[in-house]
C-alpha cells in the first residue's frame, strides 16, 4: 500500500516560468480556481434572478447562510462596525467551506490541507487586524498589549507575553485548519488503501468505515470553516474594541 500522504504531493500539470520564477499550474491551483468559480457562479445565479418575494431553494439556502454569518459578525465585531467587514467574512467563510468540500471529491485536491495556503490566509488576516487597529485608534492601539487592571509593576512582564500571544494567533489559526483537513484525509486514504488491499471478505469493513468518516469529514468541513471565520471575527472585534 502506497503512502497515505502521496495525495498531498503536488506535481506540475502545466509548466510555466516567468523570469526564473516557477508559476506552474498544479492540482491545488486548479482546485482553487474551481472553488472561486463555484462561489462566483452560485451568487450570480441568485443575483441574476433577483431576490424573489417567495425565494427558491438556492436563494433560501444562501439567505440562511448569510443570516448565520451576519449573526456571527454582529456578535463578535458589533452591529455597526460589523457592516464594514460582513462582505469579507462572508466571502472567507464560503470560500473556505467550498474548498474543504471540493477536497472530498475523489481525484480533487484540498487546498486547505497546505500550510502555505492556510498560513497565507492567517498572516493576511493578522496584518489586516493590525491595520484596522492603528487606523481606528492610532498610537492608543498599543494599549492592547496591556491588559486592563494589572499593576503597573507587571506591565514590563505582560507586554512581551501579550506580543507573543498576538504573534501566536496566525500560527494557531493556520495550523488548526491545516491539521484538521490533513488528518481527516489521511485517515480516509489509509482506510481506502486497506479496503483495496484486503480480501473481498474483509475488505467491506474498512470500506464501511470510510463511508462513516467521509460523512464526518463533511461535518468537519463546515466546522473548520466556521471556526476559522469565527476567530477572524474575534480578532477583528478585539482590535476595534480593544478587548
Amino acid at each position: 500500500m502506497e503512502s497515505p500522504l502521496h495525495h498531498f504531493e503536488l506535481h506540475p500539470i502545466v509548466h510555466l516560468s516567468v523570469g526564473g520564477l516557477d508559476i506552474s499550474i498544479n492540482k491545488a491551483i486548479i482546485a482553487m480556481w474551481v472553488g472561486l468559480a463555484l462561489v462566483f457562479a452560485l451568487f450570480m445565479m441568485v443575483a441574476g434572478k433577483g431576490r424573489q418575494l417567495v425565494p427558491g431553494k438556492l436563494q433560501s439556502v444562501l439567505e440562511i447562510a448569510m443570516e448565520f454569518i451576519q449573526g456571527m459578525v454582529d456578535e463578535f465585531i458589533g452591529k455597526e462596525e460589523g457592516k464594514k467587514y460582513f462582505s469579507f467574512i462572508a466571502s472567507l467563510f464560503i470560500f473556505i467551506l467550498t474548498c474543504n468540500l471540493i477536497g472530498l471529491i475523489p481525484g480533487s485536491y484540498t487546498i486547505t490541507s497546505q500550510i502555505a495556503v492556510t498560513g497565507a490566509f492567517a498572516v493576511g488576516i493578522f496584518i489586516m487586524t493590525l491595520v484596522i487597529g492603528f487606523a481606528k485608534h492610532g498610537g492608543h492601539f498599543l494599549t492592547i498589549l496591556i491588559p486592563p487592571g494589572i499593576p503597573k509593576v507587571m506591565v514590563p512582564i505582560m507586554i512581551p507575553i501579550e506580543i507573543i500571544s498576538m504573534l501566536a494567533r496566525p500560527l494557531s489559526l493556520s495550523v488548526r485548519l491545516f491539521a484538521n483537513m490533513t488528518a481527516g484525509h489521511t485517515v480516509l486514504a489509509v482506510l481506502f488503501g486497506l479496503a483495496m488491499s484486503a480480501s473481498i471478505w474483509i475488505g467491506w469493513m474498512p470500506f464501511g468505515f470510510t463511508v462513516v468518516i467521509n460523512g464526518l469529514e463533511i461535518a468537519i468541513a463546515f466546522i473548520q470553516a466556521y471556526i476559522f471565520t469565527t476567530l477572524t471575527c474575534v480578532y477583528i472585534g478585539d482590535v476595534i474594541n480593544l478587548h
